[in-house]
């Protein structure tokens, strides 16, 4: 049940940080933000959320920066718009997922090209 509990939570997260990253934070680091998923603890106390940012490793890190900085502000706005005995404590990690299958997909590429020549 708790596990459920925690999916539907991840799940509203993600769509309200969409909202509030694009919308609400003006800071010049943050980049172009992808929210690709959530995980919450089972107790709800703490929140991993995954992100993509389009550009290189400086575009990447400024933007782990601003959203670091901005952190305390993010939580509070999910605070209002999630009802919640307490807000999760929030963390940004890099989603490695889609350069991972871009990588793979690249390799099956080069792969079938030097298969048909």
């Amino acid at each position: 049940m708790s596990e459920m509990r925690a999916n539907r939570v991840a799940e509203q997260i993600k769509k309200e940080l969409g909202d509030i990253i694009s919308k609400k934070i003006k800071d010049p680091r943050i980049g172009f933000v992808t929210v690709t998923d959530a995980e919450v603890t089972g107790d709800l106390q703490q929140a991993t959320v995954y992100i993509t940012v389009l550009g290189g490793e400086p575009e990447l890190q400024d933007t782990l920066a601003g959203l670091g900085k901005a952190r305390g502000f993010i939580r509070s706005e999910i605070g209002k718009r999630i009802r919640l005995r307490k807000t999760p404590e929030i963390t940004f990690e890099i989603d490695e997922a889609v350069e991972r299958g871009n990588r793979i997909e690249s390799l099956l590429n080069n792969l079938n090209d030097t298969n048909n020549t």
